[in-house]
């Protein structure tokens, strides 16, 4: 029987959606539903202001972002379209969505990425929802496997008993992990900051061979 995946997401819906959010997620969703090939993934984009602007500075990349919540997906489909004719603006026809756990994607496609963001991941801080945080060594192995050579998986969160655990998890795969200086990215979740820590901390990993 095969094991069944532990959900690392919390709640799919939110508030209600407008009638405008409605059609696009039932008529423009399913148009720009990933292919067989891209570039760059983003794993829980949140509203998807850092989707946007992976978009915007790789413009001969094709982006995937890929959120449960469909909240979020309301608005990065608002964000990417016009409102006048609800069709993507020319900045953003590279952006693909898909609107559900990424496991499923990865396992049925065999993308090789040149980077892979997850950016303030649930930390999920009660002992016992540990084994629902996303960045288990087995999950990070999975990503692994959909890297292009000098692909490169970078990581931020702003909670650091998260951080440490992360750390250690990468200890028991075949990454090999670097600090990474960023600047902090700004997204809604950034800005909430809910573990009230003074920085953003940033890993960088790669595989060793």
């Amino acid at each position: 029987m095969e094991k069944q995946e532990i959900r690392t997401f919390g709640r799919r819906h939110g508030k209600k959606l407008s009638a405008r959010q409605d059609h696009l997620i039932r008529d423009l969703l399913p148009r720009i539903a990933p292919g067989n090939a891209a570039d760059i993934l983003e794993i829980g984009f949140g509203a998807g202001e850092h989707v946007r602007e992976l978009a915007l500075h790789h413009p001969d990349k094709i982006i995937i972002g890929a959120e449960p919540f469909m909240n979020g997906v309301a608005s990065l489909l608002s964000a990417i379209t016009d409102a006048a004719t609800d069709t993507v603006r020319d900045e953003y026809k590279n952006i693909r969505i898909y609107p559900d756990d990424v496991r499923l994607l990865l396992k049925n496609h065999t993308y090789q990425f040149d980077q892979i963001w997850i950016l303030h991941p649930d930390p999920w801080p009660k002992a016992r929802h540990e084994k629902r945080r996303l960045l288990q060594a087995e999950f990070i192995q999975m990503l692994s496997v959909h890297l292009a050579p000098r692909g490169r998986i970078i990581i931020g969160t702003d909670h650091w008993d998260y951080f440490d655990w992360i750390v250690d998890q990468i200890k028991n795969t075949s990454m090999r992990m670097e600090s990474a200086d960023f600047e902090t990215i700004q997204t809604r979740y950034c800005r909430k900051n809910m573990a009230g820590t003074p920085a953003v901390k940033y890993l960088i990993l790669s595989r060793d061979s």
